[in-house]
């Protein structure tokens, strides 16, 4: 298989079509019932579904709760190939301000630190973020400091769109139809929720939502979230001997009733964790969340029962009902619905040696609309798209990666085959 190669107009597509992305506010709320869960999702939502009827795609949609389907039609003239499909997620994470994003172009990049906010001083440090010596020469996308970039996922919306637009205006390249799909909320662990696996028709898809080129990932953490609740009694405090119940000073005792070493900042690899998500208290009632991950099922369900546990005995010590906890899952290790299937990685595979890049199969220490898809009839292993530092202003991304992935891409869909 011949490897692809992109002239200038097409990576200043790609660029520019990603800085487009990331301009458009589109963080989701974990707090909100609704999908999407923030109205600013709409907007890109919409953005993206009139882009795809310009570009000439067949069958482009938009259902009531923003999610966006599309295809590449078949040049074959053997129609009869499995369709495969290719899934990103638009809105951008919550944990740092995701509105009025400022993306900065640095060219050749040297090697050094980046300085992204005069005003401020704010910098990308080469010295505290050594995967940066990796992109000498290369152009890197970054934020002004001030908030996230959104390369999770705007980068991989930008590479299928990218990879369907060149394959379009390529006939000679010969493919199945292949199918696309852009979701809301993933970032809030709901992206997949809504998702109409028989609508979108692929036998497989893959999620192009992954980090460091090479990437490609079928196993991730099982997940859930836990919110506990405590209960106080607020009385003033100049009469509050013998009466008052501090729910603030209760939550502090309650985190620490956890592992202090199992946090996502002193575990790795297959490691589970308890992530301290957020608190709001006062003196009166206190919420607590968690994020519950662990990549064995067994283990999963033992930190389920702990933090239960951790509950009952809060509640001993301190009276019944003073505090509570609702666990709700959010996805599953989606490693156990590739048996038998493992052609779905193995063609992402030899689609990375194709375009020169080696292959890193690794697990995820986290999550994709993936885990959910896979469980819903829809195998969907996890691939890079280039992103790096996610979820905060640290953030960037490689043009010659998100150039890699869109090879990826294409020499998938040219790549698959009737089994």
């Amino acid at each position: 298989m011949t490897t692809l190669e992109f002239n200038l107009d097409w990576k200043l597509k790609l660029q520019n079509r990603f800085i487009n992305y990331v301009k458009i506010y589109s963080t989701s709320d974990p707090e909100s019932e609704s999908t999407p869960s923030t109205p600013q999702q709409w907007d890109i939502a919409k953005y993206i579904f009139e882009e795809l009827k310009t570009l000439g795609l067949t069958d482009v949609s938009m259902d009531e709760q923003g999610y966006i389907y599309a295809y590449v039609p078949s040049n074959l003239e053997n129609d009869d190939e499995p369709v495969v499909g290719f899934i990103s997620h638009y809105d951008t994470s919550p944990d740092f301000n995701g509105e009025n994003v400022k993306p900065q172009i640095w060219d050749d990049y040297d090697g050094g630190d980046l300085i992204l906010n005069k005003e401020t001083g704010f910098t990308l440090s080469s010295s505290k973020f050594e995967t940066l010596k990796d992109y000498v020469g290369k152009t890197l996308i970054t934020t002004d400091g001030t908030s996230l970039l959104g390369a999770d996922d705007k980068a991989g919306i930008a590479e299928i769109v990218t990879a369907a637009e060149y394959l379009l205006a390529h006939p000679e390249i010969k493919h199945g139809r292949i199918a696309l799909g852009f979701t809301p909320d993933e970032e809030i662990g709901r992206g997949a929720h809504h998702f109409n696996v028989k609508k979108f028709g692929a036998e497989w898809a893959y999620t192009m939502d992954g980090s460091e080129v090479g990437e490609l990932e079928y196993e991730n953490f099982n997940a859930a979230g836990a919110v506990v609740k405590i209960h106080g009694l607020s009385v003033h405090p100049g009469y509050a001997i013998g009466k008052m119940v501090n729910a603030s000073l209760l939550a502090a005792e309650f985190v620490q009733m956890l592992p202090e070493n199992e946090t996502p900042s002193t575990t790795k690899g297959f490691e589970g964790f308890y992530h301290l998500m957020d608190i709001k208290a006062d003196v009166s009632e206190a919420k607590i969340q968690y994020i519950i991950r662990d990549h064995d099922n067994e283990k999963f369900e033992a930190r389920k029962k702990h933090i239960t546990d951790v509950v009952l005995d809060f509640n001993k010590k301190f009276g019944d009902g003073t505090a509570e906890i609702e666990i709700k899952e959010q996805y599953r290790n989606m490693k156990q619905q590739f048996e038998g299937k493992m052609h779905i990685v193995d063609i992402a595979e030899q689609a990375m040696k194709d375009a020169n890049i080696e292959p890193k199969i690794k697990a995820i220490r986290g999550g994709t609309d993936g885990a959910q898809l896979s469980y819903m009839g829809l195998p969907c292993p996890n691939i890079f798209a280039g992103g790096i530092n996610f979820h905060g202003p640290y953030e960037y991304v490689c043009l010659e990666s998100m150039e890699k992935a869109v090879k990826v891409i294409i020499n998938i869909g040219r790549a698959v085959k009737k089994r």
